[in-house]
């Protein structure tokens, strides 16, 4: 069944871990990898990448890009969400340590964002206007 808009959005904003995906170099098929991400119900999506990672390149070559979040109890429920790139801007220190305070306890957080810092380079932010939704609760099988 159907998620209702309220549901999708709020499942959404539940901090699961995202299968990012979006449209490969020719002859390849999409680029899909796990991602960490940020929303709000009713706002635009965020996630952050590395300004030379491939994910990045493939986003500017295609504009768009696709999130799936999923889960499987204690019902089978997903959503799926589609849309163009509003902006990509240089990547804070404050960003970091959202997004790793809504996936990390908060005593790992500091750790993480020092580790991330020295090792990860330069990051940039890519948000996305959610535009096509896809969700269904198939629940309990």
């Amino acid at each position: 069944m159907a998620l209702t808009r309220e549901e999708r959005e709020t499942f959404l904003a539940e901090p699961h871990i995202a299968a990012f995906a979006v449209d490969g170099e020719p002859g390849r098929a999409p680029l899909s990898v796990p991602i960490w991400y940020q929303y709000a119900p009713g706002g635009d999506v965020w996630i952050m990448t590395g300004l030379d990672s491939r994910k990045n390149r493939r986003i500017r070559a295609a504009g768009r890009f696709s999130l799936m979040v999923d889960r499987v109890e204690p019902t089978i429920r997903y959503v799926s969400v589609e849309g163009p790139v509003l902006d990509t801007v240089p990547a804070t220190e404050k960003d970091l340590r959202e997004l790793a305070a809504r996936y990390l306890p908060a005593e790992k957080v500091d750790g993480y964002v020092a580790f991330a810092s020295a090792n990860h380079g330069e990051q940039v932010i890519v948000t996305m206007r959610p535009e096509r939704w896809v969700s269904s609760d198939l629940g309990s099988v």
